[in-house]
């Protein structure tokens, strides 16, 4: 709470203050610097506290819509790694978990931690005899939640809400971003992960969505040593997926790892829609398979299913339409694909927006997914720019589940760069960019019919609304507003009013402290004076709205 009051305090000195007082090339000069040492001093904050505070700072750092580079590109570094809890601490609540004593639950465990991160951390231990006969499982990890990890949570969304409260109120907030709705979605998906039989779930489902698929492999649950804060599951530890010197020793090529994983990816994110949303190096090995018939030797085994992510229908038809619209360079229908799927907020200014996206996409126009490889590097970077200064300059707002669309495509790419630096994306990209075409196709007659009614209801319609229209012109009944316009000079017409008297308060100050010396009653009126026109920069534009 104190980092965040500071730091608001710090923002309103320069973005509002300055800016009102004429002082605005202050602000903007310092700007960049003064985003990247908040983002410092915030991973700072995240490591000493822990708790949701690291998860917070992940979660900041794939805002690309709403928070500056200088704050996501610092962030983006943030692990989850943290000093290991006393294990007698995790015998304790393991044992209150699961009614029984660890000696009598397992033959053996590990006091020394697998992993350790902000929520829980994970060791390795073997099953007693009867149960690994009733399981199948010898060797397994007991994930164990941290002692008082619900309260540090409430705790900490707590004091998420109270600050998102301050900052919701600031129009240069509220009008990109529904900040209460973002914090809730945080909060649902924090609680998820922090309940390990929503965790076993997820893996379970996640294996029958690949049942009978021999490129995944996905660790067994012991339902019988799973509660809500200890989870049981089989110790499927293997060749560390971003371990090139461990796949080349297995005599497995990098290179068609990179392939396989993202298409696992793809056909989790266009297929049944359900997907591993934190794919980092960490929670995918690449387990050697030597005796497994048929040429492939080897298969992907994920783990850790606390983030996932679950595309609607709808959500799958919008991305149809977005995909459909960019490759046909339909500025109209990028726009409308925006607003079905909610990432564009009521504010958009729909008119600029097709503009400024047909100008983005025109220098790619009659390019197919496989050409746009040729395409030189120099274009996409200019591409990148401009499209970056549209998404952050437009009311744009990306929904809780893109987010983890873009983590999950991120981490892809970044696993993919590491496997293989000469690894193209698009050999991926383009087979299920083709198949979502080709499905779409299958509606063309339908939605061709539709259009034609619609255009035949509308032509049924026009003579009467022109003959209305001739009414009122003869009549001198047609006025023609434009508020949008109106409010905009109303708007420029105030700033140069503050402007103006910025203008007036600096030169009144500055020449006060200067005649002070020498004559101090005159400085010191001069200076008193100032403060009047200080008052109405600041406060003249807030009466007038």
């Amino acid at each position: 709470m104190r980092f965040a009051t500071w730091n608001l305090v710090v923002t309103w000195w320069y973005e509002i203050l300055l800016t009102r007082i004429g002082l605005s090339r202050v602000a903007e000069r310092t700007r960049a610097a003064r985003m990247q040492r908040v983002a410092q001093r915030f991973h700072g904050l995240a490591v000493d506290l822990g708790g949701l505070m690291i998860k917070v700072g992940q979660y900041m750092s794939s805002r690309l819509d709403v928070l500056p580079p200088q704050i996501t590109e610092e962030l983006a570094g943030l692990q989850d790694e943290v000093p290991p809890v006393p294990f007698e601490y995790i015998r304790e609540l393991a044992e209150a978990e699961l009614g029984v004593s660890l000696d009598r639950a397992f033959a053996h465990v590990e006091e020394t931690p697998v992993a350790a991160a902000s929520l829980g951390q994970a060791h390795r231990a073997r099953l007693g005899s009867m149960d690994a006969s009733d399981t199948g499982l010898s060797n397994v990890i007991i994930k164990v939640q941290r002692p008082g990890i619900d309260a540090i949570v409430d705790v900490d969304l707590a004091a998420l809400r109270k600050v998102g409260g301050w900052l919701s109120r600031l129009r240069a907030v509220n009008r990109r971003v529904d900040l209460p709705a973002l914090i809730e979605e945080f909060a649902r998906t924090s609680r998820e992960e922090i309940n390990y039989l929503h965790e076993a779930a997820n893996a379970e489902r996640f294996a029958e969505e690949f049942e009978g698929d021999d490129r995944v492999s996905v660790p067994a649950i012991a339902w019988e040593r799973t509660s809500r804060r200890v989870l049981t599951l089989e110790d499927v530890t293997a060749i560390k997926i971003s371990d090139l010197p461990g796949l080349r020793a297995a005599g497995i090529d990098p290179a068609d790892v990179a392939h396989d994983f993202a298409e696992v990816m793809y056909d989790q994110l266009f297929g049944n829609g359900f997907f591993h949303a934190d794919p980092h190096p960490g929670n995918v090995f690449v387990t050697p398979t030597p005796d497994a018939p048929g040429e492939r030797s080897w298969k992907l085994t994920f783990i850790d299913f606390g983030m996932m992510g679950e595309l609607p229908n709808s959500t799958r038809g919008g991305l149809r339409q977005l995909l459909i619209a960019a490759a046909t360079r339909d500025g109209k229908g990028l726009v409308q694909a925006g607003r079905d799927l909610g990432v564009l907020l009521p504010s958009a200014d729909t008119v600029e927006l097709e503009r400024v996206l047909k100008e983005l996409f025109a220098r790619f126009g009659g390019m197919g997914f496989a050409e746009l490889r040729d395409v030189d590097p120099n274009d996409f970077r200019e591409f990148a720019v401009q499209f970056n200064d549209v998404v952050r300059t437009l009311p744009i707002q990306l929904p809780g589940h893109f987010l983890l669309v873009g983590r999950a495509m991120s981490l892809t790419s970044g696993v993919c760069s590491t496997l293989n630096p000469a690894y193209n994306l698009w050999d991926s990209v383009e087979p299920y960019a083709a198949r979502l075409l080709r499905e779409e196709g299958s509606n063309v007659v339908k939605d061709l019919g539709k259009e034609a009614l619609d255009v035949a209801a509308v032509t049924w319609g026009l003579p009467k609304k022109i003959d209305g229209l001739v009414t009122k012109i003869d009549e001198g009944r047609l006025a023609i507003t434009m508020p949008q316009l109106e409010r905009r000079m109303e708007r420029l017409e105030n700033s140069a009013r503050q402007v103006m008297s910025g203008l007036l308060f600096a030169a009144l100050l500055f020449t006060g402290a200067t005649l002070r010396h020498d004559d101090p009653f005159l400085g010191n009126l001069l200076m008193i004076v100032s403060v009047l026109p200080l008052m109405h920069a600041l406060f003249s534009g807030r009466r007038r709205r």
